[in-house]
């Protein structure tokens, strides 16, 4: 499994013939530097949490460029049928949807969910979601989306024993370092941990330091990508 970090939440994951895009914030991220087409080039599936801008970010447009199918919750679902979407596989929480090659579960995230228009207007999109990626012969990946710390993370880690996981750590929208390392720590069995939703902002937390530090003897199993560069999970 290849994993690309695009900056903010957004993911590019490749393994056997797909290649997903995951909250893909791409136009107007500050710390994305790339070009967004040749980013998104080749997208089999864009994965979205929930419905805020900076997490729907190019998702319509990728898929309409490479006839991706977009996953996603049952507002979010609707909501891009009506953008002129076809290739649309929603779900929600509790479920699972088979995409072709892997499996996609829909798990709780303590956050909100509204796409805003460019007039201010605010448009519902269903409740958020964490993510679980299953595939034969790769690891489990968890893409937390924007969450707190809940008790039934545990029942997550009981349920899907993820492998590799993808945690918000920028603090005042989601967890902070600190208490993103205790949800790790407490409730996972993580081999690989991968921190986002940080140093975009500059209201957001500005490096994985203070999560590294609290993640302790587990801190080496944080790996801390290069905006751009891919890796192998």
């Amino acid at each position: 499994m290849k994993l690309t970090w695009l900056g903010h939440s957004a993911f590019r994951v490749e393994f056997g013939g797909a290649r997903i895009l995951i909250d893909p914030f791409l136009t107007g991220n500050p710390s994305f530097k790339g070009d967004p087409k040749q980013a998104a080039a080749g997208a089999t599936h864009v994965l979205v949490t929930h419905g805020h801008n900076d997490h729907i970010g190019d998702a319509i447009s990728i898929c309409k460029d490479n006839g991706a199918m977009l996953v996603g919750n049952a507002e979010i679902g609707d909501w891009a049928t009506g953008q002129g979407l076809k290739n649309v596989n929603a779900g929600n929480h509790g479920g699972t949807v088979n995409c072709g090659g892997f499996t996609v579960s829909f798990v709780n995230a303590l956050h909100s969910s509204a796409w805003t228009r460019e007039n201010g207007e605010t448009v519902y999109l269903g409740n958020p979601l964490g993510l679980v990626v299953k595939a034969p012969g790769e690891p489990t990946l968890y893409h937390m989306g924007d969450t707190g710390i809940f008790g039934d993370m545990a029942l997550i880690q009981q349920i899907h024993q993820p492998k590799i996981g993808i945690v918000p750590i920028g603090d005042r929208f989601t967890m902070g370092g600190d208490t993103a390392a205790l949800a790790c720590r407490l409730y996972f069995k993580f081999d690989r941990v991968i921190p986002c939703h940080y140093a975009t902002f500059p209201i957001l937390d500005q490096s994985a330091d203070k999560f590294i530090h609290e993640m302790g003897q587990d801190g080496r199993k944080v790996t801390v990508p290069t905006v751009g560069e891919a890796f192998e999970a």
